[in-house]
């Protein structure tokens, strides 16, 4: 992998208030939880971790992309205070799917 490390945790941006995602723009994985409590919300890998992330806002609160899981997008929403993320970059989509796969391991309160 490109980088094996995740980055820090950042605060997940509301596009409503133009915050910024600092994601890859890349194959790579993401995971997200709430600052409050450390529950881990959900993880998933993409071929561009940027695009993936935005769409886990409805588009009428700056969300983009196609994801059709209307509960997560409405979940992050409600509570886009309380969300933070973190991305790890890879080399391919093969490394992304082997990361992805670890993460599995851990409990989410949405599953990819």
């Amino acid at each position: 992998m490109r980088n094996e490390r995740w980055s820090g945790w950042r605060r997940f941006p509301d596009a409503r208030k133009r915050g910024i995602l600092v994601a890859p723009i890349a194959t790579g994985c993401y995971q997200l939880r709430r600052s409050d409590t450390r529950d881990l919300v959900l993880f998933g890998q993409a071929r561009n971790v940027a695009r993936r992330m935005s769409s886990l806002l409805p588009h009428n609160a700056g969300g983009g992309g196609h994801r059709s899981n209307s509960r997560k997008r409405t979940y992050v929403e409600k509570n886009i205070g309380k969300i933070e993320y973190r991305t790890c970059a890879c080399d391919n989509v093969e490394q992304a799917r082997l990361f992805e796969s670890r993460l599995r391991r851990d409990k989410h309160m949405f599953h990819t």
